[in-house]
């Protein structure tokens, strides 16, 4: 494959409009469930507070179609990863067997370890604190990034309406201490056109920081990088997170821009909190190029269909290699 097609990393800069969803909250209050929400300052230097869905959210999402994909085609998964135990490879279960009457091993060998037992752990990031019964204190970067999903001022809110549970016959049944009687409750319905970007670094699925070497083949890079993509679409095809289950969003529209980078120059990222995001973007795009010919793409989309075209191509393409 020629080596414009390898890809180094990728970047997505858009703004999704959400309706009637409660993707994420801050807990409750009595009986008031509160939603999520964040202090951010405008290019003005204006501050303003905004509904808000953590990057930690939208990681798990992604997670947790990147397991199901993996079961699915044969990519390595360690233990707790099979069972979406969010500990990962960091209570060192598998790693403690792997160097089974070894006590002389290095920190470069713990990261090659977990790299070849686990996609998970080698691409969202591990913090491996036990090997056996041995302690540890072995960091895993991850390879793929969320920020804070924001509504963008001014054009997000939010909702409350009353939610009760339906007892058959209620007479007699108390709620003391128990989820049993007439619960009543406030749930928030959000609604908005939020800021997203997130990155993924495709040029280190499968390396090694510390040894600078990759412990995985060609193959098992590319397979982990084609699962990594196409579990991002699906992550905004189907986005799992808090009360989905009466509450799933109502995407209305996506739009914005994927970056793609082709050498070791960073896919530009700017938020949509700056309303000239794109063609900020273009420009950075075009600078870039001078400096390294051809390293940046820029694909705008308008919409999931145009959205999911992009990734579709990018998923036939192959992990940059250092």
């Amino acid at each position: 494959m020629p080596e414009s097609k390898k890809i180094a990393s990728i970047s997505i800069s858009g703004e999704i409009t959400l309706n009637l969803h409660s993707l994420n909250n801050e807990g409750g209050e009595g009986n008031q469930i509160i939603t999520r929400q964040v202090t951010i300052v405008d290019k003005k230097g204006q501050t303003h507070t905004a509904n808000a869905i953590s990057g930690d959210m939208f990681k798990h999402i992604h997670v947790q179609h990147l397991i199901n994909l993996s079961k699915e085609h044969n990519i390595n998964l360690c233990s707790n990863c099979q069972v979406a135990n969010p500990n990962r490879l960091s209570s060192g279960e598998d790693l403690g067997q792997y160097f089974t009457g070894n006590d002389d091993y290095h920190d470069k060998e713990v990261v090659d370890a977990l790299i070849k037992k686990c996609v998970v752990d080698d691409t969202h990031g591990v913090l491996v604190t036990k090997i056996g019964g041995k302690n540890k204190n072995v960091p895993r970067k991850s390879t793929v990034e969320f920020g804070w999903t924001v509504g963008i001022p001014g054009k997000n809110n939010t909702e409350t309406y009353l939610h009760t549970k339906l007892v058959a016959d209620s007479a007699g049944v108390r709620g003391e201490g128990s989820n049993e009687g007439q619960n009543i409750f406030h749930r928030p319905a959000n609604h908005g056109v939020y800021a997203f970007v997130c990155s993924i670094d495709a040029y280190r699925i499968g390396f090694n920081d510390i040894s600078r070497t990759y412990p995985l083949d060609d193959v098992a890079r590319t397979k982990r990088y084609r699962a990594l993509v196409q579990s991002l679409l699906s992550s905004f095809l189907n986005p799992h997170g808090a009360m989905t289950s009466t509450q799933k969003p109502h995407i209305t529209d996506f739009k914005g821009v994927v970056a793609i980078s082709t050498k070791l120059t960073p896919a530009p990222t700017i938020s949509a909190l700056n309303e000239d995001y794109v063609t900020e973007i273009q420009t950075i795009k075009t600078n870039l190029n001078k400096i390294e010919d051809n390293a940046i793409e820029v694909k705008e989309f308008e919409g999931l269909g145009k959205l999911s075209e992009i990734l579709t191509e990018l998923i036939d393409r192959e992990p940059y290699k250092i």
